[in-house]
């Protein structure tokens, strides 16, 4: 039980630290190639983990700033709201009468 416990968290740490490497913020993104479209998605998806390192790490941001526009936003956007339960909008409520 206790080699579980221990196996769980440092699969939790190694977890985060994997995160963090491809967190927005980090001077990865140049103006000479700026976040595009599938960073932009990464970053939605990682934004509640990079949120709590902001806290603790100024440079660590949940946006991007130097990215291709429309698009990082777009994958942001669709990031976000599909990891967030957005999906559950497109999902039909059973009803009484689907039941019988």
């Amino acid at each position: 039980m206790k080699k579980r416990i221990i196996s769980i968290v440092v699969l939790a740490i190694l977890l985060v630290l994997l995160l963090v490497a491809c967190a927005p913020g980090d001077g990865k993104a140049t103006i000479e190639k700026p976040a595009n479209f599938l960073w932009g998605i990464w970053h939605g998806w990682i934004a509640p983990v990079t949120l709590i390192i902001g806290i603790f790490n100024k440079g660590i941001r949940i946006y991007e700033s130097i990215n291709t526009g429309w698009w990082y936003d777009f994958g942001y956007y669709i990031a976000i709201v599909g990891g967030f339960g957005g999906l559950a909008l497109f999902r039909r409520r059973k009803s009484g009468r689907d039941r019988d």
